[in-house]
């Protein structure tokens, strides 16, 4: 009771802009965690993947250390954008460094501009970055430089960003890996993923459309202990046979259309058909880059049969709630 109550209490006076410290809790409840770090630690960096807005404040007021997100890639010498250490905002990814300028390029067929209207108040667009920092081009590969460099120099990040009135960039969105589906509509996958991998369910999901298809469907690779605690509640053996229950995949369903609904996500954003699968993706079973992103191309070829098993199928409902 007593540490909930001082996680309460400091999250509220952070994100209040009142600080990362108190006194008697960072003394009392919260050395031991500072003490994990050597008990000396006065700025931390996060950066590689985003980190959860929530999960980045816990960490700011268990540690009392301010901590920056930064972003960047490999192609512009790793970081060129950084928060402020004070700046009690999270969720985004701050202003550019010194060395690099950036602009937005115009997604219209995902509804992304860059200029200020009154249907677009935040300036939208896919992220673009220029300077000397940026690289000149791939070892030996001109076809590849061509598509990520302009004739200019500007380097295309493929992240869509909103600048945020203080001027720091808010990473929104992916403009490549992009689908359209049958009724014209363009889906992101990252961004379901992002939310749909916060289920109690998922370990790891895939979305995947079609532009013959109407529907997206997803394979999850399930939380094993949270399966035996649902075989165990519905009197079912766990054992490979069961990742194929209706009853199972209705209720994983169910928990991803409640994160679409909490998230605002459109009936096309949510999955009509699902394949529950053990096995993790992962670079040695070559569904993974070294940087631990999906091969959504080579995912395709592999589950060729599986994703055409699931487009064979009606589309699943989610339970009405009673």
């Amino acid at each position: 009771m007593a540490l909930n109550f001082a996680v309460d209490s400091k999250l509220s006076t952070l994100k209040a802009g009142g600080g990362l410290n108190h006194v008697l809790f960072d003394m009392v409840l919260f050395k031991k965690m500072r003490e994990l770090l050597g008990g000396r630690v006065r700025v931390m960096v996060t950066g590689s993947a985003p980190i959860a807005g929530d999960v980045l404040d816990f960490l700011k007021i268990c540690f009392s250390a301010p901590i920056c997100e930064g972003y960047g890639m490999t192609e512009t010498s790793a970081g060129s954008v950084i928060t402020f250490p004070d700046d009690p905002q999270t969720g985004i990814v701050g202003g550019p460094l010194q060395n690099v300028k950036i602009k937005l390029r115009d997604i219209p067929e995902m509804n992304y501009f860059s200029t200020i209207s009154k249907e677009n108040p935040i300036p939208k667009g896919e992220v673009m970055l220029w300077g000397p920092s940026i690289m000149s081009g791939y070892f030996k590969n001109p076809e590849k430089t061509a598509e990520a460099l302009t004739k200019d120099g500007w380097l295309l990040s493929g992240d869509v960003g909103a600048i945020q009135p203080n001027g720091a960039i808010k990473i929104i969105d992916r403009a490549k890996n992009i689908f359209k589906l049958s009724q014209g509509e363009y889906i992101a996958p990252e961004k379901l993923e992002n939310v749909y991998v916060k289920s109690q369910w998922v370990d790891q999901i895939w979305i995947h459309g079609d532009s013959l298809q109407n529907f997206i469907i997803a394979f999850v690779v399930v939380s094993m202990p949270k399966v035996k605690e649902w075989c165990a509640a519905n009197g079912k053996t766990v054992d490979d046979a069961v990742l194929k229950d209706n009853a199972l995949k209705q209720a994983v369903l169910d928990d991803l259309n409640d994160h679409a609904t909490e998230s605002k996500f459109n009936t096309l954003e949510k999955p009509a058909q699902m394949m529950l699968m053990k096995e993790p993706f992962s670079i040695e079973n070559d569904y993974l880059t070294p940087t631990m992103k999906m091969k959504r191309n080579i995912a395709k070829q592999k589950l060729k049969s599986e994703i055409e098993q699931l487009y064979g199928m009606s589309m699943m409902r989610p339970t009405k709630k009673k």
